[in-house]
């Protein structure tokens, strides 16, 4: 006997209208709802004695880019209402319409939907991993199921905080003196294509010989005016290149990191930073309760580095076949001896996490200090490069001047 098979009821797509109607006492009052549909919304209003009187879709305007520091602030946000007792739902709305960003809001009203339809907060999570990471929904897994979501969303909170605070320090760190030089240089561009050659018709009609100086700053300044395409077009390029490969070449990644951590100004600091993110991403993960093999999965990624990522792949091996965290961190050769010795004393007296802990303030410290004397340390540096490269240019074009003066 043949049976019809029951098609499951398609879902419902919820959209978001915007209303504004009459209480009972004829007050006029306005909101916003998700629903199936406008007969759906006003019957909603209409068991609540609310009558409609104007009812329209809202389109979510074209906001910015989400970026790291939404996401911070997002976690920081749910993480303070979850513990004041808000509901989850709940949280998210108020979160959704306080952004400022309309990407946000939508971003966090899907999500919303989701959880509401019956989806746990960690795979809603997961469909967005552009802007949630694997670490960030483990996190938010572990937590849902022990039961303790908004302690490990204030935990996470703080290591988001903390790692965007890192990576703030070390851009700030380099983009001043990039900056600075850039500048110089489109100065210097510009005094040897128009200034110079103003000084140099003057000269013609001394003479007389001209200094070297002089003549070396003319020939550079003929190079400038007779191919100022090919040079700017070139440095421009090979930025952009540059860029491009680093982006999209894994070996080129590789390569870059290796020699930022041997630069000889900013490779101490970024290895400072990458230590301090490492261990304070294990400690997180660690104190939420994922295994340590599960946990070492998430922290090479967060390092930012393909050598600590190369080495935390070998850590996770040898731990995976009974190492010990403290040999297995030893015998990647890439950690000082205080992280490992802090890391042994950890797994001897089992508080791992608060030890990986306090070896992340530690570092985070030291960035801070290293940050705080390279930026004070630079500034008389690039004062001496200006005042050699400019200061030079200037002397250069009035030694002739002075030359003449003499004669006369």
């Amino acid at each position: 006997m043949a049976t019809n098979a029951v098609k499951p009821a398609k879902q419902t797509k919820e959209i978001l209208y915007a209303w504004e109607g009459k209480d009972k006492f004829g007050k006029t009052v306005q909101g916003e709802l998700r629903a199936g549909g406008e007969a759906i919304v006003n019957a909603t209003l209409r068991r609540q004695g609310i009558l409609v009187t104007k009812l329209k879709k809202k389109s979510y305007s074209t906001g910015k880019k989400i970026t790291d520091a939404d996401i911070t602030l997002f976690t920081r946000q749910l993480a303070t209402m979850m513990k004041a007792g808000v509901p989850l739902l709940q949280s998210f709305d108020i979160v959704a319409k306080g952004n400022a960003n309309p990407s946000v809001s939508k971003l966090l009203q899907d999500i919303r939907a989701d959880v509401e339809t019956g989806t746990s907060l960690n795979q809603a999570f997961r469909k967005y991993p552009l802007y949630f990471d694997p670490l960030f929904c483990n996190l938010v897994g572990a937590g849902e199921q022990a039961g303790i979501l908004e302690d490990l969303l204030t935990r996470l909170a703080l290591y988001k905080e903390k790692t965007m605070s890192i990576k703030k320090k070390i851009k700030s760190a380099l983009t001043y003196p990039i900056a600075i030089l850039s500048v110089a240089f489109i100065v210097t561009a510009v005094i040897m294509i128009w200034v110079v050659p103003a000084f140099k018709q003057v000269f013609t009609s001394f003479g007389a010989d001209l200094p070297a100086p002089t003549l070396f700053v003319m020939a550079v300044s003929d190079f400038f005016v007779s191919y100022w395409y090919i040079i700017f077009g070139g440095l421009f390029g090979s930025i952009y290149f540059f860029f491009q490969a680093w982006r999209r070449s894994l070996q080129m990644q590789r390569t870059m990191d290796r020699l930022l951590l041997q630069a000889p100004i900013f490779g101490a600091v970024i290895r400072k930073a990458t230590i301090a993110r490492w261990t304070r991403t294990l400690a997180t993960m660690f104190a939420a309760g994922v295994p340590l093999v599960e946990s070492l999965d998430s922290v090479g990624g967060a390092a930012g580095n393909a050598v600590y990522l190369d080495a935390t792949i070998k850590i996770q091996t040898e731990v995976s076949t009974g190492t010990s965290l403290t040999v297995a961190m030893q015998n990647a050769n890439v950690f000082p001896t205080m992280v490992t010795q802090m890391v042994a004393i950890g797994e001897e007296s089992g508080a791992l996490d608060n030890m990986l802990g306090k070896v992340a303030d530690f570092y985070e410290e030291e960035v801070d200090e290293a940050v705080a004397s390279l930026s004070s340390l630079m500034e008389p540096l690039i004062m001496v490069i200006l005042g050699v490269l400019i200061g030079g240019l200037v002397v250069s074009m009035y030694l002739p001047i002075f030359k003449l003066g003499s004669v006369v």
